[in-house]
């Protein structure tokens, strides 16, 4: 998902990553509290002292919202649950679950985590921001702790919406689900409802910017955007992972696989098989063992007239890893290695030997005859 995200650090072995994204809400948040919320509070300083301020509060809210995901994220992990690092990005942050919570109780405790330390922060904020502003004068330590409480108030009540994914939307599916006991039927209503929720913000975001409200309202936009693409997304990825359950490579695969010698001539490998076959993408094999694949990119770089003198194994790309799976691997892990990667074909292989070859087209193929069927999709993880 942030696939140029940084790494800074670690922090209870959960990976602290900064999309390049966060960038534009930190500067956006710097540049409104010094012009705007400090000189308010603070009156009589310099540009550079509120941009300081500002800074420093950015920092503020940054730690309050690893501290609202770590607490997600912590959560999750006394239930087992794989987590792949903690993520800052322009519209906040997310904790990445690798997996679906088990069952109702775990998925409420992980969704409510996180409102619940940012009501904790607000708490503690607020109580600082008091006795900083003991005197008459306006405080510096009171403006920004004040500033803090406030955000993490925020923080923490639109996230208690009940618009899935937003950690209220997760709440409200750990409900239904464990009324249901159904985990897809609860993903669909959240989700509905998180996607109502996101057309709701676009809309009135729209309203606002025409009505003169600036950049607040195109702000607006772009959440119920993220949200309203978010809540869909979510659904969609459970009914695949509902499709693909218990399934394995071996169970998709086309096992009737033209192959070439790696001595064949890129000529014939072109006329013999590619056109004749309407394939692009054909392994390469020295009797019974895989060495390799040849596909029309690489015969592309080869020239019409040097073709018939030209040797497969010139072109070939050597057989690796990535190029590979099993044929015990789930389908899940398969249709997740594509999608986060270039490659839509892998080669099935049984130690040496190829056996098939899966792409993604043959599973989103799967999945759209499990929808036209209309197969009842198991929500059991």
């Amino acid at each position: 998902m942030f696939k140029n995200a940084v790494q800074l650090f670690e922090i209870f072995g959960f990976k602290l990553k900064v999309d390049p994204s966060w960038l534009l809400i930190a500067a956006l948040i710097v540049w409104s509290l010094s012009t705007s919320y400090f000189p308010q509070a603070l009156p009589g300083g310099t540009a550079t002292f509120y941009t300081v301020l500002g800074i420093i509060a950015m920092l503020g809210m940054f730690a309050s919202l690893i501290l609202h995901e770590l607490s997600h994220s912590l959560v999750a992990r006394s239930y087992g649950l794989k987590v792949g690092g903690i993520t800052l990005f322009i519209f906040g942050g997310v904790a990445e679950l690798e997996e679906e919570p088990h069952d109702p109780k775990s998925e409420f405790l992980i969704a409510i985590a996180g409102p619940l330390m940012s009501c904790a922060l607000a708490a503690l904020f607020y109580v600082a921001s008091s006795m900083a502003a003991g005197g008459t004068e306006p405080s510096l330590t009171g403006a920004v702790f004040g500033y803090l409480a406030l955000i993490n108030l925020v923080l923490a009540l639109f996230n208690m919406i009940p618009a899935f994914p937003l950690d209220g939307g997760r709440m409200l599916r750990a409900v239904i689900w464990g009324v249901t006991q159904d985990l897809l039927r609860a993903t669909k209503i959240a989700s509905r409802l998180g996607s109502a929720f996101g057309l709701f913000l676009m809309l009135t975001g729209a309203f606002a910017v025409f009505a003169g409200g600036g950049i607040g309202g195109f702000w607006q936009i772009l959440i119920g955007f993220f949200i309203l693409n978010a809540s869909n997304g979510s659904y969609q990825n459970l009914l695949v992972k509902s499709a693909l359950r218990g399934k394995t490579a071996a169970s998709l695969m086309s096992d009737q696989v033209h192959t070439v010698d790696a001595d064949t001539s890129v000529a014939d490998l072109v006329d013999n098989i590619m056109l004749r076959h309407g394939v692009s993408f054909v392994p390469v094999v020295a009797g019974d063992v895989l060495i390799g694949y040849a596909d029309t990119a690489a015969v592309r770089l080869i020239d019409k007239t040097n073709r018939p003198s030209t040797p497969v194994a010139d072109i070939m790309q050597a057989v690796r890893a990535d190029h590979t799976v099993a044929p015990d691997a789930p389908l899940n892990a398969v249709f997740k290695r594509m999608a986060s990667s270039s490659r839509r074909k892998l080669m099935v292989v049984e130690g040496q030997r190829l056996i098939g070859v899966i792409s993604l087209s043959d599973l989103m193929h799967h999945l759209a005859v499990e929808q036209e069927v209309g197969t009842r999709f198991s929500s059991e993880d």
